[in-house]
């Protein structure tokens, strides 16, 4: 049996000046997303049934590209936000951990990067 101090049991366990920071990145990109989706979703699902030409008659539209944009913005930033909670909350290998959370965020990254360059390809 060891005898530990209460501070020694948690040296090396503490925060890592990280939590705070992303606990609000959280609440404002989820918060903007519910705007954000309406808005996206209405000229999306006006034009869902209607063709190739609909759809980029909606995007062309200035206010709609740039929900778009934002809405893939929030979206795949909380996404990324999200999933970093999944991977360190459960993953116990420090090796896996890290390469899943690289590879977290380059994949909401690239995604929601060829979002926005769909978008900007429809309005442009």
């Amino acid at each position: 049996m060891r005898f530990l101090t209460d501070r020694k049991r948690a040296a090396g366990l503490g925060s890592a000046g990280d939590g705070v920071h992303h606990w609000w990145q959280q609440r404002v990109t989820a918060v903007a997303l519910v705007p954000l989706a309406l808005l996206f979703l209405f000229p999306f699902a006006r034009a869902l049934g209607s063709g190739h030409e609909a759809v980029l008659a909606a995007y062309g539209k200035p206010f709609n590209a740039i929900v778009a944009i934002a809405f893939f913005a929030a979206a795949f930033a909380h996404l990324r936000l999200g999933l970093q909670e999944v991977i360190v909350d459960y993953v116990s290998s420090h090796g896996m951990r890290a390469a899943l959370l690289v590879v977290n965020t380059l994949a909401c990254w690239l995604l929601g990067l060829a979002g926005i360059f769909a978008v900007v390809l429809i309005a442009l």
